[in-house]
């Protein structure tokens, strides 16, 4: 899906706490599953659950599974999805297909999330984050994975990014990924990282504008849809966010990445006029480390900040 449209600037409402080309092969047919019960009616449902009701039985196997050639590079992974053992699956994937990396300590909690990495990252960097991330939560997580060429491309691309301009595929792939869940009525997790944060704005926006153009719903009614996303962001380089997704957001004040280029630091200044968190987002501040030592860390040191999804969005840090 080609992305369209720009973010929007308005007044930071957010409520703040502080503290100090490649070939893609088909898997075999897989055996036939046994029937899953239905969940119950307090859990979460999301794309990778298995669509059962009744007799169904689980999806099939991937057929997306995506085999790069001996000696690529990062980029040829730019935009797929990351699957558990770091198997890598087209953009097109069912996200039901896509086997999750699962907590050491078992599944504790409903739901899959989605973790968009940042800039300077490979795919093994982002396979141990999403390791991480499901030990730390105890939810199951896969990744859309935003490839590294070097410091400087990267860089460059932040800029467009932050431009809302050019191609970026894993802007793509979030996008289309959270218009087809959405579109299905199904509730959508997402964790991002630095540049992933700019990713998961502009494909925020691009998800409004598609709602709002192709479908033909009201402002309001494109909030409500949105709405059935939640979104936590963790030292990341977006300044601005669309209203209706339930955000999260924890920023390190010894992170210049979010405090230059992302919603600030605890402190009051100018450039919060043309900031905005999203309604009614949560910012988390607290004051660690330094750009030397990790401040920008999400492994060590963002994750160690994180708290559960409900547990934040009342404020409790």
């Amino acid at each position: 899906m080609g992305t369209i449209g720009s973010g929007r600037n308005s007044i930071n409402t957010a409520t703040r706490t502080t503290t100090t080309t490649p070939t893609t092969t088909a898997t075999p047919a897989a055996k036939p599953a046994a029937a899953v019960t239905a969940k119950p009616a307090n859990q979460v449902k999301d794309g990778f659950d298995a669509r059962a009701t009744n007799s169904a039985v689980r999806t099939a196997a991937p057929t997306g599974v995506f085999t790069a050639p001996a000696g690529a590079k990062d980029k040829v992974f730019d935009g797929k999805l990351v699957g558990k053992g770091g198997q890598a699956f087209d953009a097109s994937t069912p996200l039901s297909q896509v086997p999750a990396y699962e907590p050491k300590g078992g599944v504790k909690t409903p739901g899959t999330i989605i973790y968009v990495n940042g800039m300077m990252t490979d795919k093994a960097g982002q396979e141990t984050t999403l390791q991480a991330i499901a030990d730390k939560t105890g939810q199951k997580t896969i990744g859309i994975h935003n490839s590294t060429e070097g410091f400087f491309k990267d860089l460059g691309q932040c800029i467009t990014d932050k431009m809302d301009k050019g191609k970026n595929p894993a802007v793509d792939t979030l996008a289309d990924s959270l218009y087809n869940e959405l579109k299905a009525g199904r509730d959508v997790s997402l964790m991002a990282h630095s540049q992933g944060g700019l990713i998961t704005s502009r494909a925020l926006n691009d998800v409004a504008k598609r709602l709002r153009i192709e479908d033909g719903l009201s402002p309001a009614q494109v909030q409500e849809k949105l709405g059935k996303v939640s979104v936590e962001t963790f030292g990341a380089a977006a300044a601005t966010y669309p209203d209706g997704p339930k955000y999260v957001h924890y920023v390190n004040d010894k992170d210049p990445v979010p405090g230059i280029f992302g919603l600030g630091t605890s402190g009051k200044g100018p450039l919060d006029l043309i900031r905005h968190a999203g309604k009614d987002a949560k910012i988390h501040y607290f004051s660690e480390k330094s750009i030397f030592s990790g401040a920008h860390n999400i492994n060590d040191t963002y994750l160690n900040k994180r708290v559960p999804f409900d547990q934040a969005r009342a404020g409790n840090f």
